[in-house]
């Protein structure tokens, strides 16, 4: 079965009780038990929901993986991942990454006994950061917000090889465009509120993976802790999903045609966006990827914050907010935003400067959008 037709039929049979051909909202917080123990499969909407259970699923085929798990955001999802490792374990992730992955793995995890390094995104450094207590290489491709590409099956070979598991954040390429599990990757993450949802009106985070064992332990630990989605939330990713490959087709289009535009703008002193065929990211990203997305970063020529802000004052149709993947552009300022938390040397080091923008390209009209850009810059 082909992408377009999983995302609307995978896990979504019409309703045995109704016929009912879209996946119903349950929304009810308990199911009927005939004796102790015996129930139609369902018994508590924390442990599972006919309508999550179906999101799960749908997502799990999407990202050609055997199991998924959904959960309230994204950062919940990553977090379920971490509370499987135990004290004196070492992640190994990516140094260019967003800053809320960022802040959970310094704030929360380093205090509880897990260590933290960073590499930078070649292969060879990562396997020279692999020590003894490593557990998880943690990556994102593209990154964010610089938007470099990752060669995901070089790192899983060399995670192979030191008996390493390699969790990869999908959220930008969305499944559409890139299946990690399928490079070599044992979990997938995604922040279902962006591309999945597709309409900035949800919050939510997914799991996806193949090992048994692995989905046992974080099916234990999302009941356990708790922090699930909703039945309307899950109905609305549903109905995300539906739409999902025709918009990130359009969301490419306009990306596409966007960073061109940059490119040549003589205020605008750098482009990043994997689909550019002078950028560094653009071998692997053709290689691994079947698209190049809808995210586009870039840096003002002589930027400071007030230059960057007299830029989103003046935009009329892009909208300066955090998020990213809905319908509507969206521009965001990573230094002070989605990357706040991060100590300043350290975005620095990265790339993350005071003139860098980032810009989530939605879906309508490129002419208007390359219009508002136009007057603003």
């Amino acid at each position: 079965m082909k992408f377009s037709t999983k995302a609307i039929h995978a896990g979504q049979k019409p309703d045995p009780a109704t016929g009912a051909v879209i996946t119903p909202i349950y929304q009810t917080s308990t199911f009927q038990q005939t004796e102790i123990n015996v129930h139609k499969g369902f018994e508590y909407s924390r442990t599972g929901n006919p309508t999550r259970q179906a999101l799960e699923d749908c997502l799990a085929a999407l990202e050609n993986g055997k199991f998924g798990l959904t959960f309230a955001t994204g950062l919940a999802a990553e977090h379920a991942v971490l509370a499987t490792l135990k004290p004196g374990d070492h992640v190994l992730s990516c140094d260019d990454l967003y800053g809320g992955t960022y802040r959970l793995f310094e704030q929360i995890f380093k205090p509880n006994g897990i260590s933290v390094s960073y590499a930078k995104g070649i292969p060879v450094e990562f396997e020279k950061a692999i020590n003894g207590q490593t557990k998880i290489i943690w990556i994102e491709s593209p990154t964010n917000p610089l938007l470099r590409t990752l060669d995901i099956a070089a790192i899983c070979e060399i995670a192979r090889k030191h008996r390493v598991k390699v969790v990869v954040d999908n959220t930008f390429p969305s499944p559409f465009f890139q299946q990690p599990l399928t490079l070599g990757a044992d979990l997938v993450v995604h922040s279902t509120t962006k591309y999945i949802g597709g309409h900035s009106d949800l919050t939510g985070g997914a799991i996806i993976l193949n090992d048994e064992e692995w989905y046992n332990r974080l099916k234990f630990m999302q009941n356990a802790i708790g922090a699930v989605p909703g039945p309307f939330d899950c109905w609305l990713m549903l109905r995300g999903l539906k739409t999902l490959a025709v918009r990130m087709k359009k969301h490419e289009e306009n990306a596409v045609q966007i960073a061109e535009f940059l490119s040549k703008h003589k205020a605008v002193s750098e482009v990043y966006y994997p689909g550019l065929k002078d950028d560094p990211a653009y071998p692997v990203a053709a290689k691994q990827m079947t698209g190049f997305g809808g995210m586009v970063s870039f840096k003002l020529k002589d930027g400071n914050e007030e230059t960057v802000n007299s830029f989103f004052r003046k935009l009329k149709v892009i909208t300066l907010a955090e998020s990213l993947g809905g319908v509507e552009s969206l521009v965001c300022y990573p230094f002070t935003m989605t990357h706040g938390s991060v100590p300043e040397k350290q975005k620095e080091a990265v790339g993350i400067t005071r003139n860098l923008v980032r810009l989530s390209v939605g879906i309508e009209d490129p002419e208007d959008l390359l219009e508002d850009l136009s007057q603003a810059l």
